[in-house]
């Protein structure tokens, strides 16, 4: 086996709710991986304790040391400082501000630890894994719990002056739609999210509305998930259907309005609403994005579903620990 072949590298996908690291080898093909709930308000030192023994656990299931990893990467939530390490802001994790995120990694794995906004490293992930850094420009955008994204301009990660660069899911959609979660009103992330699909069918069951929804889980649907909305359309709920397909469709208007304004080569989709609705999802945006850029704006550009699901984070995260070590 050749030297390069021994260089291993872990991603880790840190989150409000779980932690997932992955092991990757030196062509990047995921070896193993574990996840751990983060207990974030346990405090900053457990879920960085739980980070690190995540990726211990991780390394075990290849039956490998952590000496024979070369670096670890880490996508987290909020305002990140690339060049510290330092997590400015995670909204999602209480306490979490300045928090020397790097320098605590670090310090417990006795490795070099690489640390990215969370959805500027998925973005690296599709980028560099699935297009194999072939577009000159790329957005990504990934729809879950709430929308955010990243920006590849010339061939590059842009994360703009502050840091802040690709907070897709807080541009202004509908001036007075629903208070978003940072305290705007109808942001994409309050009518496109997971959040705000399941928060539009519970309150609409508390109105009268009848959905399978409430003969699957129950009238107060606390158990929502988006593959619970796949399978009512899939079994003729036109309610659900009508709910996806609205916030597909300003979901849709979000990407037209970067294509008109950033150009893209690829506008790649990613998330777990679209892991789990992709059909369902993804022709009512594309069609709204095209039916809304400017005239001609669309020539040889495409929309696309991320192919890496779930494991966008860790790949990317991945691919931050290779780059910077190698």
């Amino acid at each position: 086996m050749a030297a390069s072949d021994r260089e291993f590298y872990v991603g880790v996908d840190l989150g409000g709710t779980k932690i997932l690291a992955g092991v990757f080898d030196a062509q990047l093909n995921l070896l193993a991986t574990a996840k751990l709930s983060t207990k974030a308000d346990r405090g900053v030192e457990a879920v960085v304790d739980r980070i690190a023994r995540c990726v211990g656990d991780a390394v075990d299931e290849c039956d490998l040391a952590l000496k024979q990893v070369r670096g670890v990467g880490v996508g987290a939530p909020g305002a990140v400082d690339t060049a510290s390490g330092r997590v400015i802001f995670a909204p999602n994790l209480p306490g979490w501000k300045d928090v020397p995120l790097k320098k605590e990694l670090e310090e417990r794995l006795d490795l070099p630890v690489f640390v990215g906004n969370d959805c500027n490293v998925c973005t690296l992930g599709t980028f560099d894994r699935e297009y194999r850094c072939k577009p000159r420009h790329l957005v990504g955008i990934f729809i879950g719990t709430g929308i955010g994204g990243g920006l590849v301009i010339n061939g590059e990660l842009y994360e703009g002056h502050n840091l802040t660069a690709g907070e897709i899911g807080h541009m202004v959609i509908e001036v007075n739609g629903p208070k978003c979660g940072c305290g705007n009103r109808g942001c994409l992330e309050a009518l496109a999210s997971r959040t705000a699909i399941f928060r539009r069918i519970q309150n609409a069951v508390k109105d009268g509305q009848k959905t399978l929804l409430t003969d699957m889980l129950g009238d107060n649907l606390k158990d929502m998930r988006s593959g619970d909305l796949r399978k009512a359309i899939r079994k003729g709920d036109k309610f659900v259907q009508q709910v996806v397909e609205e916030a597909a469709e300003y979901a849709g208007i979000g990407v037209a309005n970067l294509i008109n304004i950033l150009n893209p080569q690829i506008v790649v989709v990613g998330g777990g609403v679209i892991e789990a609705l992709e059909n369902e999802f993804m022709p009512t945006l594309i069609k709204t994005a095209k039916d809304h850029v400017m005239p001609g704006t669309m020539n040889g550009i495409e929309i696309e579903a991320s192919k890496l699901g779930d494991h966008a984070g860790i790949t990317g995260a991945a691919v931050l620990a290779r780059r910077h070590v190698s």
